[in-house]
């Protein structure tokens, strides 16, 4: 999280805020919460037939039982007011940017430190901000689920493929 927390940011207000979840009654309302949006998504057809299409080769579906088996759940938000101090409330600039960029900071620290992560990505999450009691003007941007891996954790073959160097950049 201090990692993070260095990530550049619009005006350098630091427009995030970690929480970190590591109770079990805290996990199995984030489950059933996020099972509920995403039966919207994949049983109900809320995504599309071409979303749904790009993810089936993940092998993922509306069951997320890693969100209550994991040690650990770490919801992101946005902060759309704040300031370079805590407590102020102004305009937060390049809110989406600065937590993307923070969030890959946290994801890479885990990963070093020889932790995993899964994100996941419920559309609505307004929930999390009930669970976590964050104010209605801060935007769940991601639950970062995170511990270690289990002995039977597995990573489906079509995540290990990648675009190749040259595919994902330019030499002037």
């Amino acid at each position: 999280i201090r990692a993070a927390g260095t990530a550049p940011s619009g005006a350098n207000h630091q427009p995030w805020h970690f929480a970190l979840i590591s109770s079990d009654e805290a996990k199995a309302e984030v489950r059933e919460k996020a099972e509920k949006e995403e039966r919207h998504f994949y049983d109900e057809r809320k995504a599309g037939e071409e979303w749904l299409d790009a993810l089936a080769p993940l092998g993922t579906d509306s069951s997320k039982p890693y969100l209550q088996t994991a040690p650990w759940l770490i919801a992101i938000f946005a902060e759309r007011r704040g300031g370079i101090e805590a407590g102020m409330d102004r305009k937060n600039y390049y809110v989406p940017e600065s937590v993307g960029i923070a969030t890959g900071f946290l994801i890479n620290a885990l990963h070093n430190a020889g932790l995993v992560t899964l994100t996941h990505t419920p559309k609505p999450m307004n929930f999390l901000n009930d669970i976590c009691q964050r104010p209605v003007t801060d935007k769940p941007y991601i639950l970062l689920v995170t511990g270690y891996p289990s002995e039977a954790a597995t990573v489906p073959d079509h995540a290990m493929v990648k675009k190749s160097l040259s595919d994902i950049s330019s030499h002037w």
